[in-house]
């Protein structure tokens, strides 16, 4: 597989251009009391049983194959760590098992400074990043004319973002009137969403008071349970678990969806990628896997119980109770084609329309949705 060499220069302008709008969970700090722990163990599980050729979408299956039984090399897929990669656990699972046609090589990384220069380079075949970024890599290596421009393949998460306080008193949008948020990253998507929602419910009376750390947030909710406090997942749910006062009383999930509708954006957390190259060499390979990370999901969402295991087993969340709680709040999800299209080009739209440099500087083209 052709591998897509870039300057320093290039990866350092793109971690510059990710401080300016780095995504929710994904790009969180490595540790809160009880939850996200460095590791890069490999995991995964369910074997794909169908017969569909996922490759050229005949019925032969023999020739679904013909391609991913030729190749000798090793995938790598990336991700950060975070709700995204609970989506990939049941697939890493199976691929230590050699249970798949594809050999896959999974890393994780607690922060996208260390990640995104691996896609540029071409040591990353496929990565699992925050749906921003996926849009400032995008339009950097189109201004730099790099063959390794980017493509979204799927969506993997939407909205983790969710408010926490044990205020009784606080329901919905229009009851933050007047209140103090606590949130980390100014300038950042969950600060962009935030924004967006306050705006959008007429809410204009709200001070937001913005800590570097999400652990800093959830030791003033510990503290302070009337507070108010804007977490991604898992760190609201280790929140609430080490506090039985505190509660997720508004899903900005929920609260984007009731103002966009059904025929409207979504809120996206996470996007998968590849670069282009990659997608058209081995076209193949890339179906194989968006089929495979689709029923990965699927098990992940509709066995949280044997999931958790597998979450805990790959590094992401330290705690089996708190990855079993907290995966049916990720809104893992998989989607792809003009779905994705539809609901990440709004999302990308929204954050622009507040912030350009937070998508790279420019609404991406229509090259950047793979189809």
């Amino acid at each position: 597989m052709k591998k897509t060499s870039i300057s320093l220069f290039m990866a350092f302008i793109c971690i510059l251009a990710l401080l300016t709008g780095c995504n929710q969970a994904e790009t969180e700090q490595e540790t809160v009391k009880e939850n996200i722990k460095s590791t890069e163990t490999n995991s995964t599980a369910i074997e794909n049983t169908g017969t569909e050729n996922i490759a050229t979408g005949s019925t032969d299956a023999e020739n679904a194959k013909t391609e991913i039984t030729e190749n000798t090399e090793t995938v790598t897929v990336a991700s950060l760590k975070g709700p995204t990669s609970m989506g990939l656990a049941a697939l890493m699972d199976k691929a230590e098992r050699k249970e798949t046609n594809i050999p896959y090589e999974f890393i994780m990384e607690t922060s996208a400074d260390t990640l995104l220069p691996m896609v540029l380079k071409g040591e990353a075949d496929i990565a699992l990043v925050p749906a921003n970024v996926a849009g400032v890599l995008y339009n950097k290596t189109l201004a730099m004319d790099v063959e390794s421009d980017i493509v979204v393949i799927d969506i993997n998460t939407l909205g983790v973002l969710y408010l926490i306080t044990g205020n009784d008193n606080i329901s919905n949008m229009k009851d933050l009137e007047g209140k103090t948020i606590c949130l980390t990253g100014k300038g950042t998507t969950p600060d962009y969403v935030l924004h967006y929602l306050l705006t959008e419910n007429q809410v204009e009376n709200v001070t937001l008071e913005y800590k570097s750390e999400a652990t800093e947030v959830a030791a003033i909710l510990q503290e302070n349970p009337e507070a108010v406090g804007l977490l991604p997942q898992p760190f609201a749910t280790a929140a609430c678990m080490q506090n039985e006062a505190l509660a997720e009383v508004i899903d900005l999930n929920k609260e984007w969806e009731a103002l966009q509708g059904e025929a409207g954006s979504s809120l996206v957390t996470g996007v998968t990628i590849a670069r282009k190259s990659f997608v058209q060499e081995h076209s193949g390979l890339v179906k194989q896997f968006m089929q495979e990370h689709k029923e990965s999901i699927e098990y992940v969402n509709g066995n949280p119980k044997e999931a958790a295991s597998l979450v805990v087993k790959a590094g992401i969340v330290e705690k089996k109770a708190i990855a079993e709680k907290a995966i049916p709040s990720c809104n893992l999800t998989y989607m792809d084609g003009e779905d994705m299209k539809q609901a990440l080009s709004g999302y990308l739209e929204v954050l622009y329309n507040q912030n350009p440099d937070s998508v790279g500087g420019a609404l991406p083209l229509d090259e950047f949705y793979y189809e």
